[in-house]
């Protein structure tokens, strides 16, 4: 392709012109405007008292002068204007006028020239007919009123038209561009709308199996490493330990179960699309579709809750850990994810310590207060006899809880405490 958007190989359009077929029009009216003028100058130069062959060539000149029409319309008209006198130039003068209406010129001055024209044609008229004797001088007036509105009018009302319309069909073109560049770019947001909901399910699903697995799998090492110390001395301890471990991979197993449930689960029927009437609504419902349907899982999940904190922690104290739990405020039910995410704070405040303070007291405060819920999970040092349970950690576990609670709008933060120990705190909002 060639700048101008032609294939190459083939040639563009020459000069002024937009397209090949305007130019050969063109020339071809100009063509015979010209043998029109040359023609009509013979009897012009026999009354001038010229020579034929100048008639005729200032005739051809001038009808010549209409292949320029697209260029300079004005100069057209007005070189119409000035031979009229000459009574030659009917094709020019009706073309030009055509032309200089249906093209950008401002209508003051299509509407100044148009009356001159007028004007001209009249008094050319009533000059040449005036002279017959037998000629009623109203009829005379009446005719040459006539030839001028015919000559004038109907080319001037007929570019009014067609310009209009060009311009009506341009605008309807930018339109229908601009149009056509939006939609391209509401589809665009769709998909990256579609995409970002798909990376937050893999996120929160991530996050789930972290917290589900991690502090399950953590519980059952420690007690495994208690039931490989206390095997020989303590067979009771080593029963009670190794049930213990038996019970921790069956809950693990059950919750892996109920969450890869909820991920093979069909996904609910979306309702049937309105039809819309136009492409924005379409759009937005595209986008809106792409992100429930990515999402649908989110929020179809129980999860565990609040009231199961107690067991949470019996079970860390089965695990040797020293865990003291201490709730302040009245006991209220909130939303299905608020308690979930209180929840899954502490239970990975909770494996952390299993994992990096083997041995430390940790305390776990729970505080209802008006219009939010706080909770915070501490340790103090290690004491250092509890042996490492040497637990792989994937540094995903603060980062999950921080995610978790910002997502709801709350407060987390985390980082070591004066003591030696750690501390863990999140608040949480329940509206």
């Amino acid at each position: 392709m060639t700048e101008t958007g032609d294939v190459e190989g083939r040639a563009g359009p020459p000069l002024w012109w937009a397209r090949r077929r305007d130019a050969v029009w063109d020339v071809v009216l100009g063509g015979v405007s010209a043998v029109e003028c040359a023609w009509e100058g013979v009897p012009f130069a026999a009354e001038a008292g010229l020579p034929t062959t100048v008639g005729v060539l200032f005739g051809f000149v001038v009808g010549a002068t209409l292949v320029l029409r697209r260029r300079w319309p004005i100069a057209v008209v007005l070189v119409g204007i000035a031979v009229s006198p000459a009574a030659m130039g009917f094709l020019l003068a009706v073309v030009g006028m055509y032309t200089l209406a249906s093209s950008e010129v401002p209508r003051r001055i299509t509407a100044t020239l148009a009356s001159m024209s007028l004007a001209a044609t009249f008094v050319v008229m009533y000059m040449r007919t005036r002279g017959d004797v037998e000629a009623d001088p109203t009829l005379v007036v009446v005719l040459s009123v006539f030839v001028a509105v015919a000559l004038t009018v109907p080319p001037v009302l007929f570019g009014l038209y067609i310009g209009a319309r060009r311009r009506l069909m341009e605008s309807l073109q930018e339109r229908a561009d601009s149009l056509e560049r939006e939609l391209s770019l509401l589809a665009d947001r769709a998909e990256e709308r579609a995409e970002w909901a798909r990376t937050e399910e893999r996120t929160r699903i991530a996050r789930e199996m972290h917290d589900v697995v991690a502090h399950r799998v953590s519980l059952m090492v420690v007690h495994a490493a208690a039931l490989e110390a206390v095997a020989v001395k303590d067979p009771a301890r080593a029963a009670k330990n190794a049930a213990l471990v038996g019970d921790m991979g069956r809950q693990a197993l059950t919750e892996l179960r109920e969450m890869l449930g909820v991920l093979r689960a069909p996904p609910k029927p979306a309702p049937a699309p309105v039809p819309a009437p136009s492409f924005v609504p379409v759009a937005a419902v595209a986008a809106a579709a792409a992100a429930a349907g990515a999402g649908g899982a989110c929020g179809t999940e129980d999860g565990p809750s609040l009231g199961e904190l107690e067991a949470l922690v019996g079970q860390s104290r089965a695990a040797g850990m020293t865990v003291e739990m201490l709730v302040h405020g009245e006991w209220a039910a909130y939303a299905a994810e608020v308690e979930q995410t209180a929840f899954r704070v502490v239970q990975e405040a909770l494996t952390n310590c299993h994992k990096h303070a083997p041995g430390a007291r940790v305390v776990v405060r729970l505080a209802h207060r008006a219009g939010e819920v706080a909770m915070q999970v501490e340790n103090g040092p290690c004491d250092g006899k509890a042996p490492e349970p040497g637990l792989p950690s994937g540094g995903n576990g603060l980062v999950g809880m921080r995610e978790r609670v910002l997502g709801l709008g709350g407060v987390f933060v985390s980082g070591p405490t004066d003591a030696g120990g750690f501390k863990v705190s999140a608040v949480l909002p329940t509206a």
